[in-house]
């Protein structure tokens, strides 16, 4: 991993982040037969984190001996200046997630709850938090609705797969914007651009914004005000949606 940081930066002159950890279905890591706890887990790549960020911010060999990880005198050639050291980013719903971000400086991503739910994140976390989050906003509130019930529209099968990951996943994510859901359901008229329907019809994993440009710049500037300054958008289907989006956090940032 630090070797693949240290080439990038090499080749293109720019920073990678590197997301450590997000979450995920304890039967897939069964599948791979890594049976280890939820909270071992953040224990685990804690200090496999520790090791790369050694790697990447140490001229000598490095000598780690833990309980997952050991390596004898390993350097990293050539450096990596330090411009270019990548930002860490992990998972962090939990109280083990947020206690594995203290521990290597990592920023805390979660899934955020309505924004009016949400206080400030200074007072409650001793790193910065981000969030994750889909965003369809147009000029227009009907317009934009209209589109996200086209790109997602209500599944039975989904729903069933939705029930089913919330019986076998040991995600806190999953779990809290579950049992949030229902309180959190907005409108199709705009009123309310906080939606669940993609993450509970199981075509995607977080919450979406979605409403006018200005409906959902006001959502994005009161999680900006509660101090959230790092966002991680659900995958764009386009440029141009990617475009839509720019005007969304222009117009939260003006």
């Amino acid at each position: 991993v630090a070797k693949m940081i240290t080439s990038l930066a090499f080749l293109y002159g720019r920073a990678v982040d590197l997301n450590m950890l997000a979450g995920g279905f304890k039967n897939d890591l069964v599948a791979l037969g890594d049976t280890t706890p939820h909270d071992e887990r953040y224990e685990r790549t804690t200090e496999y984190t520790l090791i790369v960020k050694q790697l990447l911010e140490s001229s000598v060999g490095v000598t780690v001996e833990g309980r997952y990880y050991n390596v004898s005198n390993l350097k990293l050639t050539p450096p990596i200046p330090e411009e270019l050291r990548p930002r860490v980013l992990i998972s962090g719903s939990s109280d083990a997630g947020m206690a594995a971000a203290e521990a290597i400086g990592a920023t805390g991503v979660r899934y955020p709850r309505h924004a009016s739910e949400e206080s400030d994140v200074a007072e409650r976390f001793a790193v910065p938090v981000g969030i994750r989050i889909g965003i369809l906003a147009r000029d227009d509130a009907d317009t934009a609705w209209k589109e996200a019930h086209e790109r997602f529209p209500d599944e039975r099968k989904g729903q069933l797969t939705h029930q089913l990951a919330m019986k076998v996943s040991d995600s806190q994510w999953h779990r809290q914007l579950s049992e949030s859901g229902t309180a959190a359901k907005a409108s199709t008229e705009g009123e309310d651009p906080y939606w669940l329907g993609p993450f509970e019809n199981s075509h995607t994993f977080c919450p979406y914004l979605v409403g006018s440009y200005d409906v959902v710049a006001n959502a994005v500037r009161q999680y900006i005000d509660v101090g959230f300054r790092t966002f991680i958008l659900d995958i764009p289907p386009s440029e141009d949606e990617l475009a839509h989006i720019g005007h969304v956090f222009e117009r939260a940032a003006a």
